[in-house]
């Protein structure tokens, strides 16, 4: 099932949309700086869940790096070291809202979508005391829990943000 989720991942960098797009900005220099940063930030959202996340059912039968990588995390965050229910489900949710068609609410969808799953990933294990988060060391702590999901935070409600001045 993950690896079908994977491939529809796959499919989706591809759509006509975000073929053109990249054709724009490499030969025809027809997109802002913003444009490019935001395509930016969408094949590095398509890599992580195709690298990292497609993987978790891998995890224990390979040791290849993006398994390996996977097990790193879940020193900072247990969760990661097993098909979590909770987590599995959200990010199954932001995997399904990046397949499909191009409309025009889909990116703002995915960016709700990722500030959601941040919030249910770790509001509710802050308010049982942080059983699965490893805070002990400062690695853990400032780089693999504040810095990265940090990023999931920052980017898609700054995507939100761009999309709601455009659509003004």
């Amino acid at each position: 099932k993950m690896v079908s989720v994977a491939f529809k991942e796959v499919q989706s960098l591809f759509t006509p949309v975000t073929v053109y797009s990249l054709l724009a900005c490499t030969w025809g220099r027809k997109c802002s700086g913003t444009d490019r940063w935001v395509l930016v930030w969408l094949f590095y959202h398509a890599i992580v869940h195709i690298t990292l996340v497609s993987v978790n059912v891998l995890r224990y039968c390979s040791n290849r790096y993006p398994v390996h990588v996977g097990k790193e995390y879940g020193k900072a965050d247990e969760r990661w070291l097993h098909s979590d229910p909770t987590i599995v489900s959200l990010e199954l949710l932001t995997v399904d809202k990046t397949t499909g068609r191009n409309t025009g609410t889909k990116y703002i969808t995915l960016c709700v979508c990722e500030l959601y799953r941040g919030w249910v990933t770790f509001c509710p294990d802050r308010l049982a005391g942080s059983p699965n988060l490893k805070s002990d060391h400062w690695l853990y702590l400032w780089i693999y829990l504040v810095f990265f999901n940090g990023v999931w935070v920052v980017v898609p409600g700054l995507l939100l943000w761009q999309s709601w001045l455009s659509l003004k």
